[in-house]
């Protein structure tokens, strides 16, 4: 079966613009959103340039036909080049390839000068790399380690790290990640105790606890819980709300304000791609913010039963309250925002990696998109 081509929202390629522009480096961007560097660098390019994205903004015929005929100079400087070698000895024309290999196709260099590209790959990388493995080995680990640790946004200790080398083809020990996470001087975020808070009565109000801590569930978007934290924005406080489906931890909407309100909660609401009549169930604390007329109306209009926390209770929202401290731990812990529209671009990046890339421990260490791709899966 052909992949299906995707495509892309004006708005989208905005984002990831705006990402590349604030710092993001192009390499994670291409390598945590899916892209191919060529569409990513097209797209920055359009931006700066004329403020579109259509090709038929940014391209003349004139420039169409003088790409080609690069190309086509490209080819021919590289023939001049190794011409002289053509008649060379073998020994020769495999060094001339090698000299050059950075800069033409190992490919097309073996074509012109008539060598077996099997030979070429044999007689230099395959046999130097066997007399250089062992060696490397170590420094090889370290180096994937490293990188593992730094596109995780820093928070993998050894359990995940262990999970993701194995997903990479590697088989590790803790012990051993362990002991090279330290020569490497590196640590994961995830260092303090976590703190547990006192129980206090469940008071009697009307909307009671439907959900009752049962946080697995076995359909997706069928319960859907909620909460709002606090972020630091220049010398204000703003606030950030996240909709997470308890089926596989996904954020699947998101906002941030400069008010903690039921406005806040309801553009996050507008944020959900997934069908919200499917919603059964949607579960939060008892903060004004949730429990008013605007949240009961959208909760009506799709049907959708409302489930309060007991008072000054955390436990009955783990789930939510376990994803905000994931939040500050990765993402605002030691990050300075100075504006509001840098926590909402942060955050985009942050869900997307959430969701996407970042291995949960709850779901057998795939992320909340892997875990529901591979039940739909089982299901055909």
């Amino acid at each position: 079966m052909s992949r299906k081509r995707r495509t892309f929202t004006t708005e989208f390629k905005k984002q990831v613009v705006a990402l590349y522009e604030n710092g993001k480096s192009r390499h994670d961007i291409v390598s945590e959103y899916e892209l191919t560097a060529s569409a990513l660098d097209r797209w920055i390019a359009q931006f700066q340039q004329t403020g579109s994205f259509k090709e038929k903004d940014n391209r003349s015929p004139e420039e169409q036909e003088l790409m080609e005929l690069r190309k086509r100079n490209k080819q021919l400087e590289m023939e001049v080049d190794i011409f002289k070698a053509s008649r060379a000895d073998h020994g020769t024309k495999r060094e001339v390839i090698e000299r050059n290999r950075h800069t033409y196709s190992v490919s097309a260099m073996c074509e012109v000068l008539q060598i077996a590209r099997s030979t070429f790959y044999y007689e230099t990388e395959i046999a130097a790399q066997k007399e250089q493995e062992k060696a490397a080995e170590e420094q090889k680990l370290k180096e994937e380690i490293l990188l593992i640790f730094n596109k995780n946004r820093q928070v993998y200790g050894t359990r995940k790290m262990k999970d993701a080398l194995f997903k990479a083809g590697r088989t590790v020990s803790r012990r051993r990640i362990g002991r090279l996470m330290g020569e490497l001087k590196i640590q994961s975020k995830y260092t303090q105790a976590s703190y547990k808070p006192m129980s206090s009565p469940p008071n009697e109000a009307s909307v009671r606890n439907v959900l009752q801590r049962e946080f697995q569930v076995d359909e997706e978007m069928s319960v859907v819980v909620s909460d709002l934290t606090y972020v630091k924005v220049g010398k204000q406080w703003n606030y950030v709300c996240f909709l997470i489906d308890l089926y596989n931890r996904e954020i699947v909407g998101y906002s941030a304000g400069e008010r903690k309100d039921a406005a806040l909660v309801q553009r996050a609401f507008a944020t959900v791609k997934h069908p919200l009549g499917n919603v059964k169930v949607f579960h939060t604390d008892r903060g004004s913010e949730f429990k008013n007329v605007g949240i009961d109306e959208l909760l009506g209009k799709y049907q959708i039963k409302r489930s309060l926390s007991h008072k000054g209770n955390p436990y009955d929202n783990a789930v939510a309250e376990a994803t905000f401290k994931i939040l500050k731990t990765e993402l605002i812990n030691g990050t300075n925002f100075l504006t509001l529209e840098q926590l909402a671009l942060e955050l985009f990046d942050y869900v997307n990696w959430y969701n996407n890339i970042r291995s949960h421990s709850t779901l057998g260490y795939l992320s909340p998109v892997a875990y529901r791709n591979l039940a739909l899966k089982k299901v055909v």
